[in-house]
């Protein structure tokens, strides 16, 4: 399966935008695509194997329970890109912490560290104004409690989009989808598409992927 999906992934990553977004125009040649499989590829361990267009390992995950309270996104090669912490205390809604480990030489989320996002689960749905919202993403370090994206659609049905405060989308998850013999075959909810927009980091983007699965899976 793993080497399928590397083979698939050099091909094109599904980058024929609708342009849903009317204020949004984009070089498609400029998106970066990741092929997400909700797999570890260690033994016993739940996770994530993620692809890159090249074919490449580009991130990785490998938790040894389903709803672990700390999650490491390691890239290809192991080394710890972010770690996402759950924080649940006397609240009613759980808080997400994401912290950057690329320059850290501890990868765990201790308190001497800073988080450099905060993420929450939307609970309350009979009270949006938009029924699609899943989970709002604020800046840590900002005073402003204005969030930085929020993230809607369905992650349930593997279609999200993530806007920023300008509505503006910057990453997208999508069904993962091939033409076999002519058809169009789906690889089901375990294979998914990210899509990222430039200048959004793609650590980013994957780690709140991890949360949208810890959330609503």
């Amino acid at each position: 399966m793993f080497l399928f999906l590397r083979s698939l992934s050099r091909t094109v990553h599904e980058v024929h935008e609708e342009h849903h977004e009317e204020d949004y125009v984009i070089d498609e040649a400029s998106y970066k695509s990741l092929t997400v499989w909700r797999k570890s590829l260690v033994l016993s361990c739940n996770g994530f194997t993620v692809i890159d267009s090249e074919g490449d390992l580009a991130y990785r995950v490998d938790n040894y329970c389903e709803h672990p309270s700390e999650i490491i996104l390691m890239d290809g090669c192991g080394k710890s890109k972010f770690t996402l912490c759950r924080r649940k205390k006397l609240r009613l809604v759980d808080k997400w912490l994401i912290y950057n480990d690329e320059d850290d030489d501890n990868n765990s989320a201790d308190d001497t560290k800073h988080p450099i996002l905060v993420a929450k689960k939307q609970i309350n749905h009979m009270l949006q104004q938009n029924g699609n919202v899943l989970a709002h993403v604020y800046a840590a370090t900002s005073s402003n409690k204005m969030h930085a994206y929020v993230i809607e659609g369905s992650y349930a049905h593997r279609s999200c989009k993530f806007y920023d405060k300008s509505r503006k989308v910057v990453a997208e998850i999508r069904k993962k989808e091939a033409a076999i013999g002519g058809e169009g075959v789906s690889f089901g909810l375990d294979v998914f598409v990210l899509i990222i927009r430039p200048g959004f980091d793609q650590g980013v983007a994957m780690a709140i992927v991890l949360l949208l699965d810890q959330m609503f899976s």
